[in-house]
């Protein structure tokens, strides 16, 4: 399958192939969506942390006695149903949030994002990112050039032009740069439009199709 290329002036330069296997997918949703839970259930940690009737300060002592007084009888101020006391089955921080995610169906999910961009009309391949200077304002000249435009936007670099790029582009708003090779389930689907290089393209290929 082809696809348009692009240079940085935003003008139709020629054509590239594209691998059917990465960017021709059917979409399951299902699948993106069991991956994308587990990676956000990876990078989730547990902050809350809540203390027991064992760990809560005072209640030496019995508060009252426990006959005569016309009040419930209580054991501890440390009891859960008393202010202060400690809690039952509150949150621990050694709670475990991980889920595991096979290196396949990672795998599979992130080319049926990909897919899903291009068919949608939210991928642009571009020649290259060799900017005749590393400044923001070339930087966003250059997406008002594109064809397209959308509201947030992925780039993938290739594994030379990445640093460049990330000084470019780090101060724009809703844009976020990544090497080609780490494009994840993630990020793709937070950011509405993905714009790669061709070495680009050839990282993403080369990644995905890797031992499957």
């Amino acid at each position: 399958m082809k696809t348009k290329v692009y240079n940085l002036e935003g003008k139709e330069t020629g054509e590239i192939n594209l691998d059917e296997k990465v960017f021709g997918v059917k979409v399951k949703p299902e699948v993106v969506h069991e991956v994308f839970v587990a990676m956000t259930n990876n990078q989730r940690e547990p902050w809350a942390d809540t203390k027991n009737r064992g760990e809560v300060s005072g209640g030496g002592r019995k508060p009252w006695k426990q006959k005569g007084t016309g009040r419930a009888r209580h054991g501890s101020i440390r009891s859960p149903i008393w202010v202060g006391g400690g809690v039952a089955f509150g949150p621990l921080t050694e709670r475990n949030y991980k889920s595991k995610i096979n290196k396949k169906t990672r795998r599979l999910a992130t080319r049926m994002c990909l897919s899903d961009k291009l068919a949608s009309g939210l991928l642009t391949v571009v020649e290259n990112f060799d900017f005749s200077e590393p400044k923001t304002k070339v930087f966003a000249a250059f997406l008002s050039k594109l064809p397209a435009k959308h509201k947030s936007y992925l780039i993938l670099t290739g594994t030379t032009d990445n640093d460049k790029v990330y000084r470019m582009a780090r101060n724009l708003k809703k844009i976020e740069i990544l090497r080609a090779a780490d494009a994840n389930v993630m990020v793709l689907a937070q950011k509405e439009a993905v714009i790669v290089s061709q070495d680009g393209v050839g990282e993403i290929e080369k990644i995905l199709i890797k031992n499957d």
